[in-house]
């Protein structure tokens, strides 16, 4: 929404009022020449220092003023609603837009170039410009409009070509939703990566307590990032929210590092005990996939709507898992080893609602024989 909060003192004090369209008198309103800090919303307003829009204009575009540089002094209140994502004016040398030109997209001080001091006329052909007549946003000022030609600069205006100084203004913030796509998810790769591994040998002819617990808590991890299109119109700064999930509110910030990390603990259940003259081996795996999403943006701003495509991606490692095996060890005394069966067996971890049935659908400590592939995670 655009909208305007101001009020009688500074630091945001004393009586307000707030406005979402034109004001062309506010002693109308019993608020005329009082008005000492505001707030502002969305899109530019000018405020200017007689009623009907008359007077020196002044301009605040998004953001708060503790303090006005010409407080109780604004007799009428007037929104930009125009276009201000692609501003554009040409300036010409001579009136009637005659001799050389210059076309200008961006704020310019003029000072700095050939073109200071040699303004006659110009046209806008988009956005709204403010005009000064001294470099650095000096001096006298005057706005420009969109499609408003201006044919001699000594006749409709008072810089008697001492044009230094030109900026668009700039439009209010946009409003961005955030929709994963997710039937149209990509699945880049997948792999697993060792955690941890555990060895005990039970040499004795009775069953054995696995001396490293039954249980034990390792860190999963899931990286996130969004990618823009290159076309996006989206400026820096701009921060909007992507939910991936219950409990998953990926904040994206343009302009800055657009990832994060979170980390969580995951609790794995071991093999808790070893059967007689038996080796248990459990290796601890930590399964990461790369997932990509496409992302549908709308883009709200000024009331008009637009949509774009970006990307989320993540590398989630919150799978975790205990896969196990258990080798008989030789008969005592034969000084050889004989060959064995192994008996393998995978137990899934129990991670903050991630949890998983092994592949095969066995329990922890379940019999696997040694033919069989190891069960995945």
């Amino acid at each position: 929404m655009n909208k305007i909060t101001v009020y009688e003192r500074a630091d945001f004090e004393g009586l307000s009022r707030e406005f979402t369209c034109d004001v062309p008198d506010l002693h109308e309103l019993d608020f005329g020449d009082c008005i000492a800090s505001l707030k502002v919303v969305g899109q530019p307003w000018i405020a200017y220092t007689q009623p009907k829009y008359e007077g020196e204009p002044h301009v605040f575009e998004e953001g708060e003023y503790e303090a006005v540089e010409r407080p109780n002094s604004f007799s009428a209140l007037r929104l930009v609603h125009h276009d201000l994502l692609d501003p554009q004016i040409t300036l010409y040398e001579r009136p009637h837009l005659q001799g050389a030109c210059k076309v200008v997209s961006e704020e310019t001080n003029l000072a700095y170039g050939y073109f200071n001091d040699r303004v006659a006329s110009h046209v806008v052909q988009r956005g709204v410009w403010l005009l000064y007549q001294h470099p650095n946003r000096g001096g006298w000022h005057c706005l420009a409009w969109p499609g408003e030609r201006v044919d001699d600069y000594g006749a409709q205006l008072r810089f008697q070509a001492r044009l230094s100084h030109l900026r668009p203004l700039r439009p209010g913030r946009p409003a961005v939703t955030a929709q994963l796509l997710w039937d149209q998810k990509r699945v880049e790769a997948e792999r697993e990566v060792l955690v941890d591994e555990i060895v005990g040998v039970n040499e004795t002819e009775s069953e054995q307590a696995l001396a490293a617990g039954s249980t034990r808590e390792y860190s999963t991890t899931l990286w996130q990032s969004f990618r823009f299109s290159n076309a996006t119109s989206l400026r820096a700064g701009l921060s909007f929210t992507v939910t991936v999930e219950a409990g998953n509110v990926f904040t994206v910030q343009k302009g800055r590092s657009e990832s994060c990390t979170r980390r969580e603990r995951s609790e794995v259940a071991l093999p808790a005990k070893v059967p007689p003259r038996t080796q248990l081996t459990v290796h601890v795996l930590r399964k990461e996939v790369t997932l990509s999403v496409p992302v549908l943006l709308t883009i709200t701003q000024n009331e008009a709507v637009r949509t774009e495509m970006g990307e989320y991606r993540s590398v989630s490692g919150t799978n975790v898992c205990a896969r196990f095996s258990m080798k008989p060890l030789p008969a005592a005394g034969t000084g050889r080893e004989e060959r064995t069966e192994a008996v393998e067996g995978t137990e899934q971890a129990r991670s903050a609602g991630m949890g998983r049935v092994a592949a095969d659908g066995t329990e922890p400590g379940d019999d696997v024989s040694a033919e069989r592939e190891p069960t995945g995670c």
